[in-house]
């Protein structure tokens, strides 16, 4: 009775704390105001996938690729290409 009890308090516990490491990893997408204050923390702006390329002129910095923080941003991405606030 014991073991049973401890390895469902165990499962318990692993199930909590994979749900609350879920939902930290969603609040810390950050909605940027402006393209400027993104370009703060990401030079290159920030990428959708690794695979995009920018349609506009050449770039001084290569993005960060993060599909959250993209879409969390995606009105920055004025010429729809994938990239949010280019450089």
């Amino acid at each position: 009775m014991r073991k049973t009890f401890a390895i469902l308090l165990s499962i318990g516990i692993a199930v909590t704390f994979s749900f609350a490491a879920a939902d930290t990893a969603e609040a810390k997408v950050k909605t940027y105001a402006n393209c400027k204050e993104l370009n703060k923390d990401y030079k290159g702006g920030v990428a959708k996938a690794a695979g995009i390329k920018n349609k506009g002129g050449k770039t001084k910095y290569k993005p960060y690729v993060s599909k959250s923080l993209y879409e969390a941003n995606i009105k920055k991405d004025r010429d729809k290409d994938g990239i949010a606030c280019e450089r």
